[in-house]
């Protein structure tokens, strides 16, 4: 591996119109288009590496300048060196002394140090061979905390007892996998349920989705309350009270509002209550699932770090882990993430609302069920049904199940003629409506 040289790095704004159709539409995000910098490695030896992270339209030229900048530490770089201690290459992309000021792993700075570090892990995987969650699972435990930083997070998980989950976690993977590869990993579908669609659409999307097998949905709440209610009566009505119902308020409500409309919505008997109020109020979540105990509570899409999730763990705050392939440092820190999510036996449900998060995610969850939590109780991976076509290797979904994907990488490659039409500002679905 030594002689693969990374040679360049070209970073795309890449933006699809998805607001004029409502697509991603919630209480607080009324109009998103989907959109994504994305990062493509170059190397001397004809392969190629890929990674991306997610945004919401404007701003995404912020983040591609992020990642411009930081691209530095890996041009010129053999992969070797990387791979070889992942761990230092992220507190170099983490670390600059006079630009972590702008973080510190948080905001702009870290949304670009996820796609750089998922670039770096297709890249990885495609040289090795394997789709990520192989490569993942099949590094030696020992090897694979050499990608993990432990720093402020070791009053929560130490490298010891990250090892131990580890070790414990070999036997049984085999028949786990053998499993996996008969009946893939469980998913929720979020598609049916957006802020803007009408009673007909999500009426015909329910049914549309229960024709498919699904058999767990999400809607969006935030609005009006009685509107919220009636909203998700009508999924009810749907799917039935056999199937299962979340319901996410996308950071609308404060502390108090947030308890009050949970208790209101509690009737619909959600399985979760998603992001009810402000993602850094580790003590509001915490509040909330003591005084409404009747609904659970999930978040995490919009965690920062590690550091964050370590204190929703210790405050008892969370039911639900919803680790996101972008928002925090890519492959390396989710993986701190799942094994501090295993050692508090909290089940870990991604987040996969986006471009790319669907492709992106599925590998997260197989290898967590393979080689840290071994179960699948209680969890699902979010399914959105948009955007696949414009991937490589798209994920691909049989009666509300991924399928394990077999192609090397990460699953995040986008097609060429998708970057020259939706390129910003100069993609053909951009200057035709200029």
């Amino acid at each position: 591996m030594s002689e693969i040289l990374i040679t360049g790095v070209r970073v795309v704004d890449l933006r699809f119109p998805t607001s004029r159709e409502h697509i991603g539409s919630d209480a607080v995000n009324k109009d998103p288009d989907y959109s994504a910098a994305y990062c493509i490695l170059e190397t001397n030896a004809g392969v190629t590496g890929y990674g991306l992270t997610f945004t919401l339209g404007r701003g995404t030229d912020l983040v591609v300048q992020a990642a411009q900048y930081l691209s530095r530490y890996v041009v010129n770089r053999s992969l070797s060196s990387i791979t070889e201690d992942l761990r230092g290459f992220g507190r170099q992309l983490t670390d600059d002394s006079q630009f972590r000021w702008l973080g510190p792993e948080k905001g702009v700075i870290h949304l670009a140090t996820g796609a750089l570090i998922n670039a770096v892990w297709d890249l990885y995987a495609r040289v090795e061979r394997k789709p990520l969650w192989k490569l993942l699972s099949e590094l030696e435990p020992r090897q694979l905390l050499q990608a993990v930083d432990f720093r402020y997070i070791d009053d929560a998980i130490t490298p010891e007892e990250a090892l131990e989950i580890l070790e414990r976690a070999q036997a049984g993977r085999v028949e786990r996998l053998a499993q996996l590869e008969k009946t893939g990993y469980p998913a929720y579908t979020t598609s049916v349920g957006w802020f803007g669609y009408s009673e007909e659409k999500i009426r015909r999307l329910c049914h549309e989705a229960l024709a498919e097998g699904w058999t767990h949905f999400k809607l969006k709440v935030g609005g009006d309350a009685a509107e919220d209610l009636r909203r998700g009566r009508i999924v009810r009505e749907e799917i039935g009270w056999e199937n299962r119902m979340m319901v996410d308020a996308n950071q609308k409500w404060s502390v108090n509002e947030a308890i009050a409309r949970t208790r209101q919505l509690a009737e619909l008997k959600p399985w979760w209550m998603e992001e009810p109020t402000n993602p850094d109020d580790i003590l509001g979540h915490a509040r909330l699932r003591r005084e409404v105990p009747e609904v659970r509570v999930a978040s995490g899409e919009h965690c920062h770090n590690r550091v964050m999730f370590k204190q929703f763990l210790q405050a008892e705050a969370l039911d639900v882990v919803q680790i996101d392939s972008c928002r925090v440092g890519g492959v390396n820190e989710n993986l701190a993430i799942l094994l501090m999510a295993a050692k508090f036996g909290v089940p870990v449900c991604p987040h996969a609302g986006g471009v790319g998060l669907c492709e992106y995610v599925q590998h997260l969850s197989i290898f967590d069920f393979l080689s840290v939590s071994t179960t699948m109780e209680n969890r699902v991976i979010e399914f959105v049904d948009h955007l696949h076509e414009h991937f490589v290797t798209p994920v691909h979904i049989r009666k509300g199940h991924y399928l394990v994907p077999s192609e090397p990488g990460y699953s995040i490659e986008v097609k060429e003629e998708s970057l020259k039409q939706f390129a910003y500002p100069e993609g053909v679905a951009w200057s035709s409506n200029a």
